[in-house]
């Protein structure tokens, strides 16, 4: 009868032998895996030694390399329904947006012109008439600079709205 520690001894030796025979199979099987550089970076078993070397690609042991597959842009998709007609707006109905866009735009640009001719007017190029509350100078050339930063603001709102304005012109 065998004792406990032969039986171990002959699976080990067995697992052995059998990882002995299969490493060469397994390594027959795997090609070497480049990693090339670039913009961006090409990982490729395609290569021979020689070309990889020529493209100063470098080989890469032990690393398994996973691939994973990119799904389809989203673009393709809608332009398919697009080149259908199934989302095409009927030209007057269009016409009728633009021009609700437009009547929208104008408004608004109005009222930014309207409150940036307040705020400018109020500022006094950059002399405000004193508050009762600033008799600290400090505090009044706050209110100053807040001012002169809100006019600088509308006066960008101004530019982008005729801006918007001109695309739809």
């Amino acid at each position: 009868m065998r004792s406990h520690r032969t039986t171990t001894r002959c699976a080990l030796a067995v697992a052995a032998v059998a990882t002995v025979i299969a490493l060469p199979a397994r390594a027959a099987d795997e090609k070497t895996v480049y990693r090339c550089p670039g913009n961006p970076v090409l990982y490729t078993d395609t290569l021979s030694a020689k070309e990889a070397k020529e493209k100063g690609c470098k080989t890469i042991e032990g690393t398994p390399i996973t691939v994973v597959q990119g799904l389809r842009p989203a673009k393709a998709a809608s332009g398919a329904a697009a080149r259908t007609g199934e989302n095409k707006v009927d030209p007057n109905e269009q016409r009728a947006r633009d021009s609700d866009a437009r009547r929208i735009l104008e408004a608004e640009l109005k009222k930014e012109e309207d409150r940036l001719a307040e705020l400018q007017k109020a500022y006094n190029n950059g002399e405000p008439e004193r508050q009762g509350d600033e008799k600290n100078y400090q505090k009044y050339q706050d209110r100053v600079a807040e001012m002169k930063a809100n006019i600088m603001r509308k006066e960008s709102d101004v530019a982008a709205l005729r801006r918007e304005l001109a695309k739809l012109q």
